[in-house]
């Protein structure tokens, strides 16, 4: 099942190493704005090779809208979108379905698919599947920046580096000055550092990334199921390498009492807001104005040029494998740019959904 959505609907295709990956979009209204240049700016955030610190792979990664826009508009058609994959080596896969790399899902898509899908680069189980999401999303934004809704995401921890609490306005300034992408700056050159020891040990570190959304108003999302938490959970873990969600306080609130968990109402500038925000702006599932904040756990990036313990599928023996090719040390700062926009995909699907659109 490659489509998400309800009434804001993405179909993701390709894999990581054929022709191309893309994406279709339905859902949009004819005379929607589709501005090209901010997908292709948030296209550029998540592209490879942008650092010592991410894979080398040189992709352009530049959209082609092949169907669905016309003039900087949605024709009210499906909109099909393709990035060209350009800079592929697939000789470093050759073994893939002999020997299965660890924390891959190499083993997992043999059994599922009996060795007919395509596993160079990871296929489409790569993480160069998020590209389409990042279209995706970045259209969603462009209708919600009119109603002044806004996303915001950083790197809160890489491996044992954690960044101190910042505002949503220190996001905004400050993510793009380091190639780590956490807004605390100081944390940020401790985090480059983390992952350069990865790196020269031929390892890997995960980290966590937190985000928010401003500017969403009360009543979004429905109880259970299509709460705002499973929604944003369910994209959220369609990305590559996240293995886990928190919202608000999230795991903290184990050990808190209700008397500190509960956020007061109280009323400033004549609205009706909460004096804290462990809820993380969703109660019963449904927003109540606050930012709506969570937090997601990348893991360590599963290739590394370690030698590590595999079996041999054809003769059943174990063995030892060494991955090739040009890998992330550390997923989190091209992640940053893909939860940023999953989020938008999710809050505007809702929003058409529940009328506020």
């Amino acid at each position: 099942m490659n489509t998400i959505g309800v009434r804001y609907r993405t179909t993701i295709f390709g894999t990581s190493h054929g022709p191309f990956v893309g994406c279709t979009i339905e859902g949009l209204r004819a005379g929607t704005p589709v501005d090209a240049e901010f997908v292709q700016s948030q296209l550029d955030r998540r592209r490879p090779g942008q650092s010592l610190l991410t894979s080398q792979r040189k992709e352009e990664d530049r959209v082609e809208f092949t169907e669905g826009v016309r003039g900087g508009a949605a024709t009210g058609e499906p909109i099909v979108a393709i990035i060209r994959n350009e800079d592929v080596q697939s000789k470093s896969y050759a073994d893939n379905a002999r020997v299965p790399r660890p924390g891959h899902g190499d083993f997992a898509a043999l059994r599922k698919y009996g060795g007919k899908s395509d596993l160079r680069g990871g296929g489409q189980l790569s993480g160069r599947m998020t590209a389409p999401l990042v279209v995706a999303g970045a259209i969603a934004r462009g209708l919600l920046r009119e109603r002044e809704i806004r996303f915001y995401a950083h790197a809160a921890q890489v491996g044992r580096v954690v960044a101190r609490a910042v505002t949503p306005a220190e996001i905004e300034t400050n993510v793009e000055r380091t190639p780590v992408r956490c807004a605390d700056l100081d944390a940020a050159d401790r985090m480059i550092a983390e992952i350069e020891a990865a790196r020269k040990d031929r390892d890997s570190v995960g980290g966590v990334i937190e985000a928010a959304v401003t500017g969403l108003p009360a009543g979004v999302g429905e109880p259970f199921f299509d709460s705002v938490e499973s929604a944003l959970a369910h994209l959220m873990f369609s990305i590559p390498a996240v293995k886990g969600i928190e919202f608000g306080a999230g795991f903290r609130a184990a050990a808190m009492r209700g008397s500190e968990h509960n956020d007061p109402f109280v009323v400033e500038s004549g609205r009706v807001v909460t004096a804290t925000n462990h809820a993380g702006g969703i109660l019963g599932g449904i927003t109540d104005g606050m930012p709506v904040t969570f937090r997601v756990v990348v893991k360590p990036t599963a290739s590394i040029a370690r030698p590590q313990r595999s079996v041999n599928l054809e003769t059943m023996q174990e063995t030892e494998v060494v991955v090739t090719g040009r890998h992330d040390p550390c997923i989190v700062p091209r992640a940053v740019p893909v939860v940023e926009n999953a989020a938008a995909m999710t809050v505007l699907d809702l929003m058409l959904v529940g009328g506020f659109i």
